[in-house]
């Protein structure tokens, strides 16, 4: 791959978005924003889908081990739990997504306070006209090209009840650049470790992951389908080992990878070791993808920016223009 074919597939420039994003999550951390002054939350609701919903992945992940609940919609309905003591996040980068701006509107019968966050569209008319807290976020490139602006906007607008260590923020700044150099498209060479997986993957991917990084699969997923348009396969690593490991015993080209984290506990890291000791009696061909050090923001957006990258390397060599999702606007103009 050489950068003058990439510009070329690449017709909408989503590379050169992707290149800027630790400067892009610095600077929306350091804006400044009205934040919101609640008190007594113990209860945090996110809803959003596709890259807003990697969002509240990532924070149900950070806040696993807190006293803060926190639920992930992915859909139409606000949990039965939700009071006044519950905080809706609800996000929707475009600002038009049916199913959040139904949760939105649901959250309005109910006694929870609310923060809405979108780069416009129905999303700002309805907090407009119903008083809802509300964070204007401009979109770049596209939803899923928007991630870091938006999550770095969110962990800037919540930090004041949100616990997450203001270090841990910073630590997380530092590694993007540090994955940044590795991955970026100034960097298409055979050191480049995320070119080198998309190089690999020829088939559908079938990745496993443990519990804590379940949001970095999930995003895996979700940007092999939109820029790549390549099916893929998830599999919780633990649970696998009860049921998908079976299917291993016929011949098959799916390919796995593993995405481990560099301190996954100590059961997860005895399955690991198995589950490759199977691979490797049934000669079957897989690729590991390690975390890298630090907390665990760190570690889900470092992952998640070196696994965005290879879905795009992927799309590349396929001479696939990763942008255009032709299928979900036909989804879209039909609901």
């Amino acid at each position: 791959m050489n950068l003058e074919d990439l510009e070329k597939i690449d017709s909408q420039k989503m590379c050169q978005t992707y290149d800027k994003w630790p400067d892009i999550a610095k600077q929306r951390y350091e804006q400044e924003f009205s934040r919101p002054e609640f008190k007594d939350i113990d209860h945090v609701v996110f809803a959003g889908m596709g890259g807003s919903g990697t969002i509240g992945d990532v924070f149900s992940s950070i806040l696993s081990k807190n006293n803060i609940h926190t639920s992930v919609v992915k859909g139409y309905l606000l949990p039965k739990t939700v009071d006044s003591n519950t905080l809706v996040v609800a996000t929707s980068i475009s600002g038009n997504t049916d199913e959040t701006l139904t949760v939105l509107e649901n959250s309005l019968k109910t006694n929870a306070k609310i923060v809405a966050l979108s780069s416009g569209g129905k999303m700002e008319e309805i907090s407009s006209k119903n008083s809802i807290l509300y964070f204007k976020i401009n979109q770049i490139h596209s939803p899923r090209a928007s991630l870091l602006q938006f999550l770095y906007s969110t962990l800037n607008i919540l930090q004041e009840f949100i616990p997450i260590k203001k270090a841990d923020i910073t630590e997380s700044l530092f590694q993007l650049k540090n994955i940044q150099k590795q991955v970026c498209t100034s960097n298409l060479t055979d050191h480049n470790p995320a070119l080198n997986l998309a190089k690999w993957i020829n088939n559908i991917p079938v990745i496993y992951y443990p519990a804590g990084l379940q949001a970095t699969a999930i995003r895996f997923k979700n940007s092999m389908q939109e820029n790549a348009k390549n099916h893929v396969i998830t599999e919780d690593v633990i649970e696998a080992c009860h049921n998908g490991i079976v299917a291993w015993e016929e011949s098959s080209n799916l390919q796995p990878i593993l995405i481990q984290g560099k301190d996954d506990y100590v059961k997860t890291k005895e399955r690991w070791k198995i589950l490759k000791e199977f691979f490797q009696i049934k000669n079957i061909e897989y690729k590991q993808v390690f975390s890298t050090e630090g907390s665990i923001l760190t570690k889900l957006v470092c992952l998640v920016y070196f696994l965005d990258y290879v879905s795009i390397y992927r799309a590349i060599l396929s001479k696939i223009d990763p942008s255009p999702v032709t299928s979900i606007d036909f989804i879209k103009k039909k609901l």
